[in-house]
């Protein structure tokens, strides 16, 4: 049978590792991290950390890695593909036709505030904000309903958020969604010594904690350019408190 693909369209710092991870503890499906990564670095000519390592180690032909991987072979009912939304680069989007698409967001001042310690200068295309909205639009003139996610909802009620995001996928809400055992996993991309440190101590979603720190003075710019997207995205986002029926007998059995 042809299995569900779903690519998630996040930004970075957007709690997506985790989110992966979650997916992962799931019998039925298989993962895969960032796919397009090279060729973004390639096409881009972007300098992020650890970038000659990504290009030696991946497909760097955007078209192949949707024909062999994202469009490809997969020995499980579900495949859950961590993309970036800014990786999007000269390409063809024609394959998003055969994809569900998921959009994952994050309050821009809390994902620059973490941005910044590995892309101290980002621009907006490194936020990925534009080309999520502009994803958003894009599926709906197809006629998908992509959910959006916001990263503070999924932390304040990670089983609230995951039964409704299953329930809009039409898959079943699996509680082994919530824990995942410290460390690193094998479909982590090479990249992740660069970007994975917290989510590899962690073993379950962090509870959300509210930033007060000021964003960086030189960011503020591009912070404002970001909140209009990250406004009519977050418009329409899964909320916590929401109780599924699904979700409601999870909490009655807790």
């Amino acid at each position: 049978m042809e299995p569900l693909r779903i690519c998630l369209w996040s930004g970075p710092r957007n709690v997506s590792t985790a989110l992966m991870y979650s997916f992962a503890q799931r019998a039925d499906t298989r993962v895969v991290d960032e796919p397009l990564y090279a060729h973004y670095l390639r096409v881009s000519g972007a300098d992020h950390p650890g970038r000659e390592e990504v290009l030696r180690a991946m497909e760097t032909d955007g078209e192949t890695v949707v024909r062999e991987v994202v469009l490809g072979p997969c020995d499980r009912p579900v495949l859950f593909m961590k993309q970036m939304a800014h990786h999007l680069v000269e390409l063809d989007r024609e394959f998003l036709e055969h994809t569900v698409n998921v959009l994952l967001i994050r309050d821009p001042a809390d994902m620059l505030r973490s941005l910044v310690n590995q892309l101290p200068r980002p621009r907006l295309r490194d936020t990925g904000m534009a080309v999520q909205h502009e994803l958003l639009e894009q599926l709906r003139s197809l006629g998908q309903d992509p959910p959006v996610i916001e990263a503070r909802e999924i932390l304040l009620d990670p089983p609230g958020v995951l039964a409704q995001l299953c329930e809009r996928l039409g898959i079943e809400f699996d509680e082994a969604m919530l824990r995942w055992t410290a460390g690193a996993r094998s479909e982590d991309g090479v990249w992740a010594p660069h970007w994975y440190h917290n989510v590899h101590r962690s073993s379950g979603f962090a509870p959300y904690r509210e930033k007060t720190e000021p964003v960086p003075q030189h960011l503020e710019p591009l912070l404002a350019r970001c909140r209009p997207h990250y406004d009519e995205l977050f418009r329409g986002a899964l909320r916590a408190g929401v109780v599924t029926e699904v979700q409601s007998s999870v909490r009655v059995r807790g």
